[in-house]
């Protein structure tokens, strides 16, 4: 059952947050200005390349790590291939995973650690090995933990993770809302002085300012009917969510967005970018899960049925290709199945910038539906 009365309730929400999502979800500004100060403490701006890496390898657990890499390829471009080290091993415990260079990584390479814990014994190998190769190594993770021994013999860089207080007895969740700026930034500090990609002080500081501005409009005193994140938890609440994605940023904020909403949420979700989505997804809007269809006599009594899922197509619009654009396209597919469409467009701004408006306010979509679906 979802508690929809709940999203209005700001202090029952408190009270049913009990891992700290809303909290973190509305730090996210301040978690990147502390997040830029370590990278600047760490020496980062004023490191002086040599020139641009062959390759940009990354590796790190779960969401955390796939969330960094998609975003890093995706504002880097083609400049450089960024590829992530994809983790092996019996189970997801950070004994279990095992990461490994691959054949061709060398002095030419870069290798980027991400990690919210730290203690992954194969990221420790991971850096030895790198160091044996002589791949240039940049970890980000909690201070104290055993990868950053393994750094400093590597002769590595170490940015400590930017964690609030509340975090220090229990390693963030990778998909929370705060870990995954607190793992970018320093990379996106870095990157800029690589020449990758363009994040100088003055975008992460706007970055900064454009998560605080979405917190203000989809905090929990915010009513539903003026919060874009409630409005989103509300319309998704006994929906699967198709998520179609189109622009630059909107790609890796619609994926994070589905493996949030799996992890947060408990919520399964499909994400796919435009024009593809079409037929990917065409064939579910045509089959039971559309919005109108029902086998069934339309006029019995429903009141003891379980809740079917019903197909919704999430629409999260960056600024189109060449200004070309397929949403008429979506929509029209969308409702010739009578399949509702919610839709998310942010505010002019750099890359940076709308990319950070589309995590916050879907960030904090997952979060209110996981708390008002568990009430």
């Amino acid at each position: 059952m979802f508690d929809e009365p709940l999203l209005d309730d700001p202090e029952a929400l408190a009270r049913a947050d009990r891992r700290g999502l809303l909290r973190g979800a509305a730090e996210a500004g301040a978690r990147v200005r502390t997040a830029a100060r370590y990278a600047a403490e760490a020496g980062i701006a004023e490191l002086k390349p040599d020139g641009r890496p062959r390759a940009v390898l990354i590796a790190g657990p779960g969401t955390a790590a796939l969330g960094v890499a998609e975003f890093v390829g995706r504002l880097a471009g083609s400049a450089c291939p960024v590829v992530r080290l994809r983790a092996t091993g019996v189970a997801a415990a950070p004994g279990a995973l095992r990461w490994d260079l691959p054949g061709w990584a060398g002095s030419v390479d870069l290798l980027l650690v991400v990690t919210p814990d730290g203690s992954e014994p194969s990221l420790s190998l991971l850096v030895e090995q790198a160091y044996r190769r002589g791949v240039t190594v940049v970890a980000v993770c909690p201070t104290g933990a055993p990868l950053t021994e393994s750094v400093a013999g590597a002769h590595g860089l170490f940015v400590p993770m930017a964690t609030a207080p509340y975090e220090q007895d229990q390693p963030a969740a990778a998909s929370a809302p705060g870990a995954l700026w607190a793992l970018l930034t320093p990379l996106l500090a870095l990157l800029d002085r690589t020449g990758l990609l363009s994040a100088p002080p003055e975008d992460l500081e706007k970055v900064a300012d454009r998560l605080d501005r979405t917190a203000e409009r989809c905090g929990p005193a915010i009513a539903t009917y003026s919060n874009p994140a409630k409005t989103l938890a509300s319309e998704l609440a006994e929906a699967l969510p198709l998520i179609w994605t189109e622009g630059a940023a909107a790609g890796p904020a619609g994926r994070r967005f589905a493996a949030a909403l799996a992890e947060l949420a408990g919520r399964p979700a499909l994400a796919a970018d435009l024009p593809e989505a079409l037929p990917a997804h065409g064939a579910l809007l045509a089959s039971d899960l559309a919005a109108g269809a029902d086998p069934d006599d339309f006029f019995r009594d429903r009141v003891d049925d379980a809740q079917a899922l019903r197909a919704r197509v999430v629409l999260l619009r960056d600024r189109p290709t060449g200004g070309i654009s397929a949403a008429p396209a979506a929509r029209e597919l969308a409702l010739s199945h009578d399949t509702a469409i919610s839709e998310l467009e942010p505010e002019e701004g750099s890359d940076l910038e709308t990319l950070a408006e589309l995590i916050a306010v879907t960030d904090f979509a997952a979060v209110y539906l996981g708390l008002a679906s568990r009430a």
